[in-house]
């Protein structure tokens, strides 16, 4: 999930609301705030996924 802002010379800006990096600014046109987002890899949502995995294989490891 990401913040769009525009500046006052009609460019935009973006903030990633995982972890609060600015992700792009004085970006021209939404088209490439979308693509500059798709590729943004969030540190915050990557550690989460990462320690949910490996809840999952402890509790599968449990049931064993």
């Amino acid at each position: 999930m990401y913040n769009r802002t525009q500046n006052d010379n009609g460019s935009f800006n973006t903030r990633c609301l995982d972890c609060f990096m600015t992700v792009a600014s004085c970006v021209e046109t939404t088209a490439e705030l979308d693509r500059i987002e798709v590729h943004h890899i969030c540190p915050e949502k990557a550690l989460a996924d990462l320690l949910a995995q490996e809840k999952a294989i402890e509790a599968r490891s449990a049931r064993n």
